[in-house]
């Protein structure tokens, strides 16, 4: 946040994995950001749904300036 309570947002960029080369906004650089992609389901449910998850670790020194989030492979 800033000094007058309001929220700093900034444009970061995915590195890797199935969302490499997004432009997200994030607000106060969360060390970790979360990708979910929908699964198709083979039968019907009731209300259910599956979703994949991919992980992206904010990454310390950004190229160009630039805030970016890596793929981190090896997350759930």
């Amino acid at each position: 946040m800033d000094g007058d309570g309001t929220t700093l947002w900034e444009v970061a960029v995915l590195d890797g994995g199935p969302a490499d080369g997004l432009r997200v906004r994030v607000a106060d650089r969360p060390g970790v950001v979360q990708v979910t992609c929908p699964c198709e389901l083979d039968a019907p449910s009731s209300g259910v749904w599956v979703d994949a998850l991919y992980v992206y670790r904010r990454e310390p020194h950004g190229r160009g300036g630039s805030l970016r989030y890596g793929f981190d492979a090896a997350s759930p």
